[in-house]
C-alpha cells in the first residue's frame, strides 16, 4: 500500500523556501537569455524590445567578433591545464607522500606557503620572466600559471588512505616505480583527480585577469577577455554583451549536466580518508 504523505505548516514552508531559493538562483540566468536577444543600450529589461526570433546577437559573437577563436583558445587552454595540473599534482603528491628524503617535511610545508601569496602580488615578476623566455602570447603562459601547491596539497590527503603494504609487495614482486604509480596509485586516487579537475576546469575557464595581460594577440584571446571586448567605448549593446555570456555559460553548464554524477561522487570523495 502507498503511503500518503501528509503535509505539515513546517514541510510546506521549508518547500515554498526552496522554491524562493530556486528563484532567485536562478533568475539572473532567464534574465541573461532573455536579454540577448534584445538590442538594448541599457540593463533594463524592456519586454517590448524582446524578439526571440532575432539572432542578430548571436551571428555577430559567431561570425565577427571572433569568439570561436577566442572558444577554441579557452578549451585548449582549459584542457591542457586540467591534464597537466592532474599529472604534475599527482607526481609531486606521490612523491611527497610515498617518497622519504631529506627535508620533505619541511619543503613541503614551504610549497604550501606559497598558497598564502595572492597572485597579484607575483604577476609582474612573472610577466617579466615569460617575456624574457619569449613565450608570452603562447598558450604555454597561459596554462603555466594554473599549476600550484593547492593540487598537490588535495591529492597527498587523499592519497594518504592508499596502504604502504600494497605498493612494497608491488615492489617485492618486482614491479617498476613508474608501473606502481601508473597502475596502482592513480586507479586508487580517481576520485580526488576528478575534484581537481573540477576546480582547475572552473578557475582556467573563468580567469580573466592573466590572459589579458599575458595575450596582446587577438588570436591568443580566451574567452572572458573576448567578452570584455564586446563592449564599445561610446555605446554598449549589453543584448550583444549577454549573447557573448550565455556563449561562454552554455558550454561548463553542458558538460555538468552530462558529468554530474562523477562531480558529485569525485568532490564527495575527495575529503574521505581510511
Amino acid at each position: 500500500m502507498k503511503k500518503i504523505r501528509t503535509w505539515t505548516p513546517l514541510s510546506v514552508l521549508g518547500m515554498l523556501v526552496m522554491v524562493l531559493f530556486a528563484v532567485i538562483c536562478i533568475a539572473p540566468f532567464i534574465y541573461m537569455m532573455i536579454m540577448s536577444f534584445t538590442q538594448s543600450t541599457t540593463l533594463m529589461l524592456h519586454f517590448d524590445e524582446i524578439n526571440f526570433t532575432d539572432f542578430t546577437n548571436y551571428s555577430y559573437v559567431f561570425g565577427k567578433s571572433g569568439f570561436l577563436r577566442a572558444l577554441t583558445n579557452s578549451l585548449v587552454v582549459v584542457i591542457s591545464s586540467c591534464l597537466f595540473n592532474c599529472i604534475i599534482s599527482s607526481m609531486a603528491a606521490y612523491g611527497f607522500e610515498k617518497k622519504n628524503f631529506p627535508g620533505k617535511e619541511k619543503l613541503f610545508k614551504i610549497y604550501l606557503a606559497t598558497l598564502m601569496i595572492p597572485g597579484q602580488v607575483t604577476m609582474i615578476p612573472v610577466f617579466i620572466i615569460m617575456r624574457k623566455m619569449g613565450v608570452l602570447n603562447t598558450y604555454f603562459s597561459l596554462v603555466v600559471l594554473i599549476l600550484n601547491a593547492f593540487g598537490v596539497f588535495l591529492i597527498r590527503q587523499f592519497m594518504e588512505s592508499v596502504p604502504d603494504e600494497l605498493l612494497e609487495a608491488a615492489k617485492v614482486d618486482g614491479c617498476p616505480e613508474y608501473r606502481i604509480f601508473i597502475q596502482i596509485v592513480i586507479p586508487l586516487i580517481k576520485p580526488v583527480l576528478v575534484s581537481l579537475v573540477v576546480f582547475t576546469f572552473v578557475s582556467s575557464w573563468n580567469d580573466f585577469l592573466w590572459p589579458l595581460v599575458s595575450t596582446t594577440d587577438s588570436d591568443m584571446y580566451t574567452l572572458t577577455v573576448a567578452l570584455s571586448l564586446l563592449k564599445t567605448q561610446y555605446q554598449t549593446n549589453y543584448g550583444l554583451i549577454m549573447a557573448g555570456a550565455a556563449v561562454s555559460f552554455m558550454f561548463p553548464f553542458v558538460l555538468y549536466i552530462f558529468l554530474q554524477k562523477q562531480f558529485v561522487e569525485g568532490i564527495a570523495l575527495s575529503g574521505v580518508k581510511g
